[in-house]
């Protein structure tokens, strides 16, 4: 699989406290795929340090993943939003988000897309590559449990309202990253059954695992643009929003020291 690294474009940004945040627009390739992905960081600290890979749900690389590594990198997180559809393509309705998804669900890009933006974190000179944690909302965070299940160097993966898909057999024995899972107590799309058996999947393969319910939350509850009517099954909730994102920090604290 070939993997290429080009700087399209950077900007400096300057804050309070004197932060100097790097935005880059990086290409990278998975096999004859082309991505679009983009990456933050402040500059003004030194390296290698800690670092978040982001994974978007099925709309693509948007404005909300930007913001989310935006927050990650005020943090002091280097953070990589990775491209799974090629080319930045996000959708404008949810008819073509699941086409998008549904070319690359099920399939081995689902894995080597991840591989392909994990390795160019891992890679930055700014990254420490042996902390590094993968995070995705809805589809992403699906995406990130499957990177984990490859044996990839992750100190973490965190699912946030994520399609909850338990490792196979043949799996099991490569996982060596410790999870948090963020869930909607009242999620139809991934209902009880499904979270049971994908704890027992964890709880079997003897894994440092945690998984957080919020009483209330439906599918997307980190998004506003999800909207806010959860008979909807994907809807805003503010205050699962505002605890997954304390429930985060503490557990990037945790497992990048």
């Amino acid at each position: 699989m070939k993997r290429l690294l080009l700087c399209c474009a950077a900007f400096g940004l300057v804050t309070t406290g004197e932060a100097k945040v790097v935005e880059q627009t990086v290409e990278y390739r998975d096999g004859e795929v082309t991505c679009r992905g983009f990456l933050v960081y402040d500059d003004n600290l030194p390296g290698p340090r800690p670092a978040t890979m982001v994974i978007h749900d099925w709309t693509g690389l948007g404005d909300f993943v930007r913001d989310y590594c935006r927050r990650l990198a005020a943090l002091g997180y280097v953070a990589l939003a990775a491209d799974y559809y090629g080319q930045g393509t996000t959708a404008a309705s949810p008819q073509e988000a699941g086409k998008l998804a549904g070319a690359v669900r099920g399939t081995p890009a689902m894995r080597t897309r991840g591989s392909a933006a994990l390795a160019v974190l891992q890679q930055h000179p700014r990254v420490d590559r042996t902390k590094v944690v993968a995070l995705g909302f809805c589809f992403g965070g699906t995406a990130a449990l499957q990177l984990s299940y490859t044996g990839a160097e992750l100190a973490g993966v965190v699912s946030l309202h994520g399609g909850l898909t338990p490792p196979e057999a043949g799996d099991v024995g490569k996982l060596r990253a410790r999870y948090l899972i963020l869930h909607g107590a009242d999620d139809p799309h991934v209902p009880p059954a499904q979270v049971q058996t994908f704890e027992e999947a964890l709880r079997a393969a003897q894994v440092d695992w945690q998984l957080i319910a919020y009483g209330g939350a439906v599918h997307a509850f980190t998004n506003p643009a999800a909207g806010h009517d959860p008979s909807r099954g994907a809807a805003y909730h503010e205050g699962a929003a505002k605890r997954s994102w304390e429930h985060l920090k503490l557990f990037l604290a945790e497992v990048c020291g």
